[in-house]
């Protein structure tokens, strides 16, 4: 069957045609039909200017993308986390979605904590303390929440865009810091507390639940018929982990690298222990009633947006040189803490990486090489310290990290997050949430995929896999070093 998986990141977008046949020969490829930018749109608002998504520009893509998909079997949505849009009463957008980056939500987490302590906050939503989890983007909406009925992620509003149903699909819901992870119910006495009208909480769905059909002047304007629209793991990670190509009682971590890395562990159950709280790790749903045991960190951002940097002051751009030239230079010869506030915003991320470096007493980097190697080697340690901390929080033992999404085309990366936990990495594959969106997809109209292991199977057997196996280095000290200045009290530090 052919299956359309829309598949938004924070920087780009794609429409992939996916194929699965699982009798006969059996068989999963993708074919990229549609990929576009997607970012952030700055606008004036008042005195100053919000940063909002492009939801229609997006829209737009997405049926550019399902007309040229052709013939198909269904239709699935996966994007990123926490960023919505609210409608009114006649089911109406009131505005564009705002961007997580923006900083209305600057200072509102601890507004809520007077009153919700951010021990019962995690207690209940298991979830992990970010400035722009939804909780916090609602809370700074104000008095514009009176107006509002009805509160749609992204991936929810596009669905409903095409079929005219309203729901939230489970996993994108879990980050909201809105869901009571146990019950798997959303919180709402909890938001009602927050100043949050329960009633923008919308009806749940499962991955793999039918949320309808491309409504009647959608199909004729596409060409497409009644294709049915069917709930994925809508957040991308979700899917992501469904294409993990682990095998049964595999003792793995994943990292699913790309504008944000996710790294964790997949468990039966939530891990809510006051440990677990302090390491700053969240539990999320997964597919098939598990739980995404992990840490947002911070991700490709920061090489991507000094690349950015470096092309809007006239330099020339090539991804795979600089990165020749970061694999001549030697390891660990600077790190930041990739994780720190300062990298989270768009900017001059080569003057902030400078900075933090003379802040903890080393040579900022002088060359476009000792920049991107000091990029890649504090992500591969905050991978280290994800890692270790997920198994050590959670009493497992970690034999191999699969590493899925964009950043396994990063092949210094790869090895130096080998190197750095002292396990093999199994790199693979590069689309891995387009191909978990199809593998749901296709269990819910009848591919024979009973579970996870049989997805994690057909992954196995059809997609291009790299191994890297640990080569050493002094990781154990730079991490020391890294975790003693970011412990110091902020007047020792100055």
């Amino acid at each position: 069957m052919r299956l359309a998986a829309v598949d938004l990141g924070a920087t780009s977008g794609r429409v992939m045609a996916g194929t699965v046949e699982t009798s006969g020969r059996r068989r999963l490829d993708l074919e990229e039909v549609r990929r576009f930018p997607n970012g952030g749109v700055r606008v004036a608002a008042g005195s100053g200017s919000t940063l909002h998504w492009d939801v229609l520009g997006l829209y737009r893509e997405v049926l550019g993308g399902i007309r040229e998909a052709g013939n198909l079997a269904g239709i699935g949505i996966d994007s990123w986390a926490v960023d919505y849009g609210l409608l009114d009463a006649r089911g109406a957008l009131l505005g564009n979605p705002v961007h997580y980056r923006d900083s209305r939500t600057d200072g509102v987490a601890e507004r809520v904590h007077r009153t919700i302590p951010a021990r019962e906050l995690f207690s209940v939503t298991g979830l992990q303390e970010l400035p722009f989890n939804t909780l916090y983007q609602l809370v700074s909406e104000g008095d514009r929440l009176a107006a509002a009925e009805t509160l749609l992620l992204v991936p929810d509003l596009l669905g409903y865009w095409l079929t005219g149903s309203v729901g939230a699909e489970r996993t994108n819901a879990s980050t909201t810091q809105l869901y009571d992870v146990r019950s798997r119910t959303w919180a709402a006495g909890l938001a009602e507390r927050a100043g949050i009208p329960a009633r923008l909480l919308p009806p749940l769905r499962e991955p793999g639940e039918r949320i309808g059909v491309l409504r009647p002047e959608l199909a004729d304007e596409l060409g497409a018929g009644p294709v049915p629209v069917v709930a994925v793991g809508s957040h991308d990670t979700a899917s992501a982990v469904v294409a993990v190509p682990a095998g049964t009682g595999e003792n793995f971590a994943y990292i699913s690298s790309g504008t944000w890395s996710l790294v964790g562990l997949e468990l039966p159950e939530p891990e809510l222990g006051d440990a677990a709280l302090a390491a700053n790790f969240t539990n999320e749903s997964g597919v098939d009633g598990t739980i995404r045991f992990l840490r947002n960190v911070m991700g490709l951002w920061v090489l991507t947006e000094t690349l950015r940097t470096w092309a809007a002051h006239g330099q020339r751009v090539d991804l795979p040189e600089v990165l020749a030239e970061a694999a001549a230079v030697p390891a660990l010869s600077a790190v930041v803490d990739i994780d720190a506030p300062e990298f989270l915003p768009p900017g001059d991320m080569p003057a902030r990486i400078s900075a933090a470096c003379r802040r903890t007493g080393q040579r900022p980097p002088a060359t476009r090489g000792e920049v991107v190697r000091c990029i890649v080697d504090s992500l591969a340690l905050a991978y280290r310290r994800a890692v270790r901390q997920a198994a050590q929080l959670t009493g497992r033992t970690v034999d191999v990290v699969h590493v899925v999404g964009g950043g396994t085309r990063n092949e210094l990366l790869c090895q130096l997050t080998a190197d750095a936990c002292g396990v093999p990495v199994l790199a693979g594959p590069v689309e891995a949430a387009a191909l978990g969106n199809v593998l749901v997809q296709a269990r819910a109209l009848g591919a024979d995929l009973p579970d996870l292991a049989a997805m994690r199977r057909l992954v196995r057997e059809t997609q291009p896999l790299k191994r890297y196996e640990p080569a050493g280095g002094d990781w154990a000290v730079a991490e020391a070093r890294l975790t003693r200045f970011r412990d110091e009290p902020a007047e020792v530090r100055a």
